[in-house]
């Protein structure tokens, strides 16, 4: 959803960033905050509590961060704000609050309430707890932004995260996301929301979980949020048990559990008597083993960077894949909000920071948020992006991440050791490219299936894409991925490189991929490449001034790209002499409009015509002395040309019938199969003169 208006119809806009103690301060700009909603009378069994509790409300709570809730939810103004930061003490400021709180309503309470769940006053809470007023049917049915205060309490009281204030619409995901829990139904079973890191599946479960009438028709019982991560067993053990103790609330179960099956089997109880139709989420669960802890033939929700971590439980299982990339205008409409602009105000570098953002809403949240505190440096966080900087584009945000490289790095280093160099290959990938099997099969010598396996582990913690065709699979990464791995074994790609030519060639030894072979054109469109990369200089240079590859790779894919890769590779096949490649790429450019014609021409009867000092033509000349039975014409009196750009062989498109040479040997004329008459002048050479003109010829 965009930012919520405020009331008097403007928008809060800002980030979350981490306080002291862990605590969220929300920084606001822009919108109106100047009026709260009208007030109306608090239920008296809530003001008691309030009054009751006030002691330990006043000497505990710090209010800056419990206010910005407060104005967030609408329920305090800047103007009462402003009079509780007058007072000089911390507990003068908590009794000042108080005392506005108590001149409101029941939203004011539950807003308060809520408060203090978020910033960690779980034991301050608890004591305001059964004083919280009921909810009317006439607030669950309405609310400002389809958040009624009752989907808020439900909320709050089960830790779901708040929405950020910088947030936009993806209603297709979060739809596909409330789909699945729909499927659930009244049955257990998992829900699986996966994707690469900061692709936003934590933001994007909260919102789908913001829906009045999945919560009442499907969980009454409630959410119950917990925010997992990497954990040992330990680490599980205290999440299992501060679980457990927010489930039990007065309970006369108040021993902790004191290991994992314990904490279990008591969870177990608990959401079968007392939240039988509720929803556990797990935010960012890396490890299968850990999700054995929740599998209570209860219903569960989970994001995680790792589409297998369900395969080691039971149960009806669902997914929802959240792709990698935001449209290029929602992109442009975070950067608006974090600076408080209109997209059509932004400057010239929002549209190229978007674009090398790749569509990442963690990169975007980053970048908007230091372009707010330093609003003149646009030019600069582009140039960082572009030079893949991505260290020094670090700033606390919403996400769990602070960089892109810390957020990249902790999911490679979650594989297994010997999984880590095979992604460490992938790191020579060319970009916006999808890799056939059969390349990595090469690669890494070994069989498809065995490929295959390794590619899945790698698809499965969201670090690869495949792309499946029928029977055929190809793989790719996102661009932000490749940007990482290049960054992070920048030193070892020339080795990369020179592994994958070194590969090729033992594969294929002295032939050339054929077209029925899958990875054919992947070769004939990067292996040059790849040589580059690795600065094999002879390698490359062997490659492209090779007549046979020049016309394998030219009757595939046309001479457009061989001209482009002696452009771009030209500093290194230039090393010793240029006249090489000057001549090859003349010898492409002139004869480009021929070797797009079927059927294909001979190669080397187009060489023969180039002039005889050209490296062209020695080497056409060399092929047409080894090849034997068959037919060349060759240009005697090239010499005698001032421009032999004039000099152009346009062959029949099919079989030659009938050849005729004139009485003075100068000229030859020709028909065939293509019912054309062509005509050759100004001389051939002892060769054609040989020609048995009553046999058909294929020229």
């Amino acid at each position: 959803a965009l930012p919520r208006p405020g009331p008097e119809g403007g928008s809060a806009v800002g980030t979350a960033f981490p306080g002291a103690a862990g605590q969220w301060l929300r920084l606001r700009a822009g919108g109106c905050r100047g009026s709260a909603l009208p007030a109306r009378n608090m239920d008296v069994r809530s003001r008691n509590y309030l009054l009751m509790n006030r002691q330990a409300l006043e000497n505990d709570i710090k209010t800056s961060y419990i206010m910005d809730h407060m104005i967030s939810d609408e329920v305090l103004t800047i103007q009462e704000e402003e009079r509780v930061k007058q007072q000089n003490t911390q507990k003068e400021r908590a009794a000042m609050l108080i005392n506005i709180i108590l001149t409101k309503d029941n939203n004011s309470y539950r807003s308060f309430y809520n408060a203090l769940l978020h910033e960690g006053y779980r034991d301050l809470a608890a004591l305001l707890q059964d004083g919280i007023p009921a909810v009317s049917s006439g607030n669950r049915k309405s609310s400002m932004d389809g958040m009624t205060s009752y989907v808020k309490t439900i909320l709050c009281e089960g830790g779901v995260p708040q929405r950020p204030v910088v947030f936009v619409t993806r209603p297709k995901l979060v739809d596909a996301i409330k789909k699945k829990l729909y499927c659930l139904g009244s049955d257990p079973g998992w829900v699986t929301v996966y994707g690469m890191a900061g692709c936003g599946k934590t933001v994007l479960t909260a919102e789908a979980l913001r829906d009045p009438q999945l919560l009442e028709d499907y969980f009454p019982g409630g959410v119950h949020w917990i925010s997992v991560g990497k954990q040992d067993k330990a680490g599980l053990l205290i999440k299992l048990q501060n679980l457990c103790s927010r489930l039990e609330h007065d309970s006369t179960l108040s021993q902790r559990p004191l290991n994992i099956e314990e904490a279990k089997d008591r969870l177990r109880l608990l959401m079968l008597r007392k939240y039988p139709r509720s929803l556990l989420v797990l935010d960012d669960i890396w490890d299968s083993w850990v999700l054995k802890a929740f599998d209570n033939q209860c219903q569960v929700l989970i994001t995680s960077r790792d589409r297998s971590v369900t395969d080691a439980v039971a149960g009806n299982k669902y997914e929802v894949h959240v792709e990698s990339g935001l449209a290029h205008e929602k992109g442009l409409e975070i950067l608006s909000l974090f600076v408080n602009m209109k997209i059509s105000e932004l400057p010239e570098q929002a549209n190229s920071l978007v674009r090398e953002c790749k569509g990442s809403p963690l990169v975007i949240s980053l970048i908007g948020a230091l372009l707010r505190d330093f609003p003149s440096r646009w030019e600069y966080y582009l140039r960082q992006l572009q030079n893949k900087q991505f260290k020094r584009i670090r700033k606390s945000s919403s996400y769990d991440y602070e960089a892109l490289d810390e957020a990249m790095s902790i999911s490679v280093e979650q594989l297994d050791d010997n999984y880590k160099d095979y992604y460490k290959d992938l790191s020579i990938l060319p970009k916006d490219v999808k890799v056939p099997t059969k390349v990595l099969c090469i690669l890494w010598d070994m069989e498809t299936e065995d490929v295959e396996d390794i590619l899945q582990e790698f698809v499965n913690k969201s670090l690869l894409f495949c792309d499946r065709n029928g029977n055929s699979f190809h793989y790719y990464l996102h661009d932000l991925q490749l940007d990482f791995l290049t960054e992070k074994n920048r030193n070892q790609l020339q080795e990369l490189h020179k592994n994958i030519v070194n590969q090729y060639q033992k594969y294929y030894k002295l032939n050339t991929p054929v077209l029925s072979q899958e990875d054919c054109m992947y070769w004939y469109n990067f292996l040059a490449y790849h040589m580059a990369g690795a600065k094999m200089q002879q390698e490359l240079h062997d490659l492209l001034f090779s007549l046979d590859w020049i016309k394998a790779k030219t009757e595939l894919v046309g001479p457009a790209h061989l001209i482009h890769e002696y452009v771009e590779y030209s500093s290194i096949l230039d090393q010793k002499d240029s006249t090489v490649r000057e001549n090859f790429q003349e010898f492409l450019s002139l004869n480009g409009h021929l070797l797009g014609r079927q059927p294909f021409p001979d190669i080397i009867q187009l060489g023969l015509c180039q002039p005889e000092t050209s490296e062209v033509y020695q080497q056409a000349k060399l092929h047409a002395q080894r090849k034997t039975g068959t037919f060349y014409l060759e240009w005697i009196n090239k010499k005698s040309l001032k421009n032999l750009y004039r000099l152009v062989v346009r062959p029949h498109r099919d079989a030659v019938y009938h050849a005729c040479f004139s009485k003075d040997r100068q000229r030859i004329a020709s028909c065939g199969a293509d019912k054309t008459l062509q005509s050759a002048w100004r001389g051939v050479s002892q060769l054609s003169r040989k020609l048995a003109i009553s046999q058909p010829v294929t020229w």
